[in-house]
């Protein structure tokens, strides 16, 4: 993951926050998966034929005390909510994940993650540039191809709109490759550390607002403080909002 991130190894023996997502990987078997990439629906996740799309919107995790990289760890999944919504973009169904990772002390870290089913209509919003925030830390995050084919291969994530231009265009109706929710949580999470040095992280959550898209990159990650908390986001290069996030450290 440091090597894919383009960032100095951890001295420690502690796994950086929210690096676990490499662990717990599920390979479904080639005959199992379906035309996007993804495990075929069914089985622990519900399945919704007329909503093919499925989507990691946002999360929110409690990082309860280090995960080292030597001890043995579980993963309790529980679905907690599956709720139908209609927008503007049409129906969609939201399906809420728990997930508890346990270490030798017991609970590392609590997660929940939210995840979209939607239709075959476009996922894309309308341009929205977002209005500047005074006083933000700001530097570049470098996308590229390679970079979203080692992150899809580090945390199992076959869905073809990361790595096959043709399939994400063609099928999915965007204009170019998908960089992933939770890498671009990965960069805001790693920039807040450096903004915040010797301090753990305590918490994460972030939000998709809309699709960061390949010939909108490199992104910007802007960090400023607010009601006491870190708050994040990244920017493509139009100006528009991708993904925002909060993040709290222990004092």
């Amino acid at each position: 993951m440091a090597a894919t991130l383009d960032v100095v190894v951890p001295v420690d023996d502690q796994l950086p926050p929210p690096w676990h997502w490499m662990l717990f990987q599920e390979w479904a078997p080639a005959h199992m998966l379906g035309a996007d990439g993804h495990p075929k629906r069914g089985g622990f996740l519900p399945a919704e034929p007329t909503l093919p799309r499925r989507m990691w919107a946002g999360g929110r995790l409690q990082f309860l005390q280090p995960i080292h990289l030597d001890e043995p760890l579980t993963r309790t999944t529980t679905i907690t909510r599956v709720e139908e919504k209609s927008g503007a973009s049409g129906r969609l169904l939201f399906v809420t994940l728990h997930h508890s990772i346990a270490g030798r002390n017991g609970e590392a870290i609590s997660e929940e993650q939210d995840l979209v089913y939607r239709g075959e209509q476009s996922a894309v919003a309308p341009d929205a540039p977002a209005a500047a925030v005074a006083g933000a830390s700001r530097r570049t995050a470098v996308i590229d191809s390679p970079l979203l084919f080692r992150y899809s291969a580090l945390t199992g994530n076959a869905h073809r709109i990361h790595y096959d231009r043709e399939y994400a265009q063609q099928v999915e109706g965007y204009p170019s490759l998908v960089v992933h929710g939770p890498l671009q949580a990965t960069l805001l999470a790693g920039y807040a550390s450096e903004l915040l040095p010797g301090r753990a992280l305590s918490s994460l959550s972030f939000r998709g607002r809309r699709p960061a898209l390949m010939h909108r990159c490199p992104l910007t990650l802007e960090a400023w403080t607010e009601a006491g908390a870190l708050r994040l986001r990244s920017l493509d290069s139009e100006g528009a909002v991708c993904t925002t996030a909060e993040a709290e450290f222990l004092a």
